[in-house]
This record gives C-alpha cells, sequence and structure tokens, in this order.
C-alpha cells in the first residue's frame, strides 16, 4: 500500500518528478479534483483505472497547459473550435476532437478515434503539468460511482493508499465537472453539461448545439465521461425535491423513525426542521447549490451516514442544467413524491 503525500503549490516539483515516474496524483481544478497521470505512459494510465475501480471503456480526458499540447495530438482544430478555446480556455469546457492515428494510447481513449481535452483554469495544475512536461489524463479523483471529490480531503478518503499524492489548493470553485462537446461531428453536441452553458456555446459558434446526448447504450462506448456508468451515487437514496414540495417532504420526514438528510436553500434551513432532520446548507440559488452539491452527497456518506437525503431540485437552465444532470444520476431520477 502506497503512502498517499499532500503536496502544498509550492512543492509542485515534487509531485511532476512522481508524474515523471509513472505515479498517480491527484490535482486541484476550479471544477472537481482530477487523477491526473502521464497521457503518454500508458502503464500509468492503467493504474488510473484501477486506482478508481473504473470501466476501462470510459475515456478519459487529456488535461493540459497549453494549446500546442493539443496540437500534437488533434488531426484538425477547426475554425469553430478555435473560437470556443480563445473564449473559454482555460476554464471548465472540455473539447473531443479526432486525433492523429496512434497518437495517444487506447487506454485514453477507450479505443476510439477521438479524445477529450480541456486546459483548467487552476493555475496551480497548469504549472504541475508545465513541470511534468506531459499532459495528464484527468478523471475525476474518486472512486467510481461516488459523488466526486471537491477538497483534498475527499480525495485521500477515496484514494488513501492507492496513488502517490494529492496537490492541496483549496476547495474548488464551480463544483460540477466541466462542458464537454463534442467538436469532431458535423454538429457540435454537448454530451455533458457543465458551468458554460448551451446558450453561451451557441453564441459563440453562432450556430445550434445538439444538447440531447447524455447517454449510450450498454454495448456503446461513450465518447465521453458520465455518459454510460452509474454516477455521483451516495450509498444513501437521493430524493430529488421540488421547491414547491418542501412542505411535504419535511412532513414526511417529521414521521420518519431515522435520521434524514436535508440539502436545502439557506431560506428553507431557516425554517423549523423536524427534529429527525440533518441539515446540509446549499447556499442562496443554483451557483451555490452547484458549488456544494457533492461536498454535501459526501457529508452524508462520509460523516453523518443516512439512508435518505432528500436535495432539492432546481430549473433545468443555465447552470441548472449541469446541477439537475449530476443530481438525476445521483438519485437514479427519483423525486420526493
Amino acid at each position: 500500500m502506497l503512502i498517499t503525500k499532500i503536496y502544498q503549490p509550492s512543492e509542485l516539483k515534487i509531485a511532476a518528478s512522481e508524474l515523471q515516474k509513472g505515479e498517480l496524483i491527484a490535482f486541484p481544478t476550479e471544477t472537481v479534483y482530477g487523477l491526473g497521470a502521464d497521457a503518454t505512459n500508458q502503464q500509468a494510465v492503467k493504474r488510473v483505472y484501477l486506482a478508481k475501480g473504473r470501466p476501462s471503456d470510459n475515456p478519459l480526458i487529456v488535461t493540459v497547459a497549453s494549446l500546442e499540447m493539443v496540437q500534437q495530438y488533434v488531426a484538425e482544430i477547426s475554425p469553430a473550435a478555435q473560437k470556443l478555446i480563445q473564449k473559454f480556455w482555460p476554464g471548465p469546457l472540455t473539447l473531443i476532437f479526432k486525433i492523429k492515428p496512434g497518437s495517444l494510447s487506447k487506454a485514453v481513449t477507450g479505443g476510439l478515434e477521438t479524445a477529450a481535452f480541456r486546459m483548467p483554469a487552476n493555475e496551480v495544475t497548469r504549472k504541475l503539468i508545465e513541470l511534468a512536461g506531459v499532459p495528464l489524463v484527468g478523471p475525476s479523483a474518486n472512486s467510481s460511482g461516488k459523488p466526486s471529490p471537491t477538497t483534498a480531503q475527499h480525495v485521500f478518503h477515496d484514494l488513501e493508499g492507492r496513488i502517490a499524492g494529492i496537490v492541496d489548493d483549496g476547495p474548488t470553485k464551480v463544483g460540477v465537472e466541466s462542458t464537454i462537446i463534442d467538436m469532431s461531428t458535423k454538429q457540435p453536441a454537448v454530451l455533458r453539461p457543465g458551468a458554460v452553458t448551451v446558450a453561451q456555446l451557441e453564441e459563440i459558434l453562432a450556430e445550434p448545439v445538439n444538447s440531447e446526448i447524455h447517454q449510450v447504450g450498454a454495448k456503446e462506448i461513450p465518447k465521453a465521461p458520465g455518459m454510460k456508468y452509474k454516477h455521483y451515487a451516495p450509498d444513501a437514496q437521493v430524493l430529488m425535491v421540488r421547491s414547491d414540495q418542501w412542505p411535504q417532504a419535511l412532513a414526511w420526514a417529521a414521521n420518519q423513525s431515522e435520521k434524514i438528510g436535508v440539502m436545502a436553500p439557506t431560506n428553507i434551513l431557516q425554517q423549523k426542521l423536524p427534529s429527525q432532520c440533518l441539515p446540509f446548507d446549499l447556499g442562496v440559488d443554483v451557483v451555490t447549490a452547484s458549488q456544494r452539491l457533492f461536498a454535501g452527497l459526501r457529508n452524508f456518506d462520509d460523516q453523518q451516514k443516512v439512508n435518505w437525503i432528500l436535495t432539492a431540485a432546481y430549473p433545468e437552465k443555465g447552470l441548472g442544467l449541469a446541477y439537475m444532470n449530476r443530481l438525476k444520476k445521483s438519485s437514479g431520477n427519483q423525486f420526493f413524491k
């Protein structure tokens, strides 16, 4: 069993040298913490799947520090993709491109002729990649299927002893994973919603974006993470609660003999809650709710163990589309009724 070290941003040279040796190092981004390995080292990449318990046909995002890194692997970056890169990089947008034959191992691509690339806004991680001198694969640094990590402590909880280290740069700012847009098809398609919205993408591209492709069949290889397998799920059953359903949901909780987790906006928690309810504050709107969603689910998994979690639903527009995408998956699409 490995000793998992916590690295401060001042210790990036040591963390980078571990990556160069083929070790796994978790890194911070503005969205969630990623699990880094040298994307050009097939054995290191395979260890990422083992550490996470991740299915091998679930492709990995390639995390870069510069556009030049992308150009080493990508067959062509279209003018439309260049517009998106200019507007949203560095930031929470991942782009899928056709790659040069044989430029990345099948362990990275899931056997596809495409790969996903992202340049995170977090300067610490971009510096880490520069020091390592190679792009990093960067799936979320958690046990596969569990809520994504938004702090170094979440990573340590899931992966202690399985990875060499974690670069700790505090809590993430966005809280849900990047938007993924497929630029390898005739019509751009959002395969995973995130902080960059469909409306923002369409404004820059000046053309419609397909936003309906979020799942694939059992025998298909997904082009992007989160399209096929169970994700973001705590041990407890999550029930989504629409804003007008809170009185009934809390009345139901009051009649239970066990503790119930309640992840709700501040205004709901300011009311007198039933004694069975364990509160977790999602803040004032969908922005703060997105930042805190995974931390709340983990709280009721790791600290205050419960069998039921009532969690606020939000309208599926703007950032709400990304928030509800994650919440529906963590709940198995179960609303409180």
